[in-house]
């Protein structure tokens, strides 16, 4: 018997599989291309139940409808060797099953059980937060992660999502120490990075959220798409919030769209830094069109209700009639009581979606009244506040398109203690003044938008 890069047993492995494993656990967990090298050694170790059951994890990543079917395969050959594999290893591929048949509580509880015997099971701590951030349970993404302390304290990687669950639960300055002491161990560690641009932005620090990123900004070119878009997503936020307009585009164009244009996070990454791109004034020419074009690709993607809502944006954006098609699909999910999600969709994402719908014709007062009803809950479709905020800002340009001045002012000042500088921010608060009647204020925000730009100029 073998043992894996953080010393946990395998069995039935060869010197190549172990080296596809490996891969596949630094690559999960350190956002590098080379997890998808499981997917060959797998083909030559068919007796080996970990390598099998990482390749069913990998496909089951791919987000998308057909993943299920593509994993399948892997993980049949996974389950007819547990006979012969650790306790360890049959609850990873237990898992997976879980996941693949759709009951994706059990899987993060074996996830769970896992951690509690091998707290340096990086894949098993992953596995469960990436599922507890998407169902919006971040006290559980903490809890999951803490498990693995002190045991996993040498790993940087460890420190990293220990700290994204500090910060998805607002313990920022906690957040903050584990981020740190990750890059302590690892200065190029990118869900540090990540973690710590969150921590900047909810505090408004857009200055030092920029210059932070910026610094580390050439660690992440050799990472895969998701983690090197996502990261540059980030700080193309600063740069809006700075009225830094020509580093937005320049990002948008160089990071963020374009490295692999069929997945999933890269489509809604791109979808939402256009949407917030227009809302902060910026012409974005016809960008839209290719993002719509491969996202119509999707079909009737019903996978995560918050990439979906996403989907939708983009689809209704553009005008495309697939738009029409995946709402009916929503429509139909938030029926499906045989999901474990089907409260979400029910609840939340059903008129999140219609109030996305309506946006897009213009119907202001519908978009207002259904994303109303969706806000409050918004965290159970799963993704991060920031990714969130993305529905806000919908919200908030249709009350500014319908004229309701009053209730914009209310949300923007309100926004305006996690971004006092910034630019589209304090412009639109201006024009909120002003059709409130209340100059002064108006001409005070006027002159923040304006300080903020003196600075970049400087």
């Amino acid at each position: 018997m073998t043992e894996d890069m953080y010393g946990l047993p395998v069995t039935n492995s060869t010197e190549a599989s172990m080296e596809g494993i490996n891969d596949f656990i630094h690559g999960f967990i350190a956002f590098e291309p080379k997890a998808t090298n499981v997917m060959d050694a797998a083909a030559q170790a068919p007796d080996c139940c970990l390598i099998n059951t990482y390749t069913a994890m990998l496909w089951m990543l791919l987000e998308a409808p057909i993943a299920p079917q593509k994993a399948l395969p892997f993980l049949l050959k996974a389950e007819s060797t547990m006979a012969t594999s650790t306790l360890r290893e049959q609850m990873m591929a237990r898992a997976i099953r879980a996941w693949v048949d759709g009951d994706v509580p059990t899987c993060v509880s074996i996830c769970e059980e896992i951690l509690i015997e091998h707290p340096r099971d990086m894949v098993a701590l992953k596995l469960g937060q990436y599922h507890t951030f998407n169902a919006g349970d971040f006290p559980s993404m903490l809890r999951l992660a803490l498990k693995v302390m002190p045991a996993a304290d040498d790993i940087p990687y460890a420190h990293g999502m220990v700290a994204f669950g500090y910060e998805e639960c607002h313990l920022l300055d906690d957040a903050e120490t584990s981020a740190r002491r990750a890059m302590e161990l690892r200065h190029n560690e990118p869900w540090a990075h990540h973690a710590l641009a969150h921590i900047f932005l909810t505090r408004g620090q857009t200055a030092e959220g920029a210059a932070f990123l910026e610094s580390v900004a050439d660690t992440w070119d050799n990472l895969n798409s998701f983690m090197h878009s996502h990261n540059w997503w980030h700080l193309a936020l600063f740069y809006i919030s700075a009225g830094r307009e020509a580093d937005v585009v320049s990002a948008y164009d160089t990071h963020v769209w374009g490295l692999a244009k069929d997945y999933s996070q890269d489509q809604v990454g791109a979808a939402s830094l256009l949407a917030r791109m227009e809302f902060a004034g910026i012409n974005v020419g016809d960008r839209w069109a290719d993002v719509a074009s491969h996202i119509a690709k999707r079909g009737p993607d019903t996978v995560s209700p918050f990439l979906t809502l996403q989907y939708l944006y983009a689809l209704g954006r553009t005008d495309r009639a697939e738009a029409e098609v995946l709402l009916e699909a929503i429509e139909q999910r938030a029926e499906d009581e045989s999901q474990f999600d089907h409260l979400v969709w029910r609840d939340v994402a059903i008129w999140a979606a219609h109030g996305i719908a309506a946006h897009a014709v213009g119907d202001w007062d519908d978009a207002i009244r259904f994303l109303g009803k969706a806000l409050p809950r918004m965290a159970e479709c799963g993704g991060s506040h920031a990714q969130r905020d993305l529905f806000e800002q919908i919200h908030l340009d249709a009350l500014m398109q319908s004229g309701q001045a009053s209730k914009a002012q209310q949300v923007l000042e309100m926004r305006r203690t996690f971004d006092p500088g910034g630019v589209p921010l304090n412009m639109l608060l201006a024009d909120a003044y002003h059709k409130t009647g209340l100059p002064d204020q108006a001409f005070v925000a006027q002159k923040r938008a304006n300080a903020s730009r003196a600075a970049l100029a400087k």
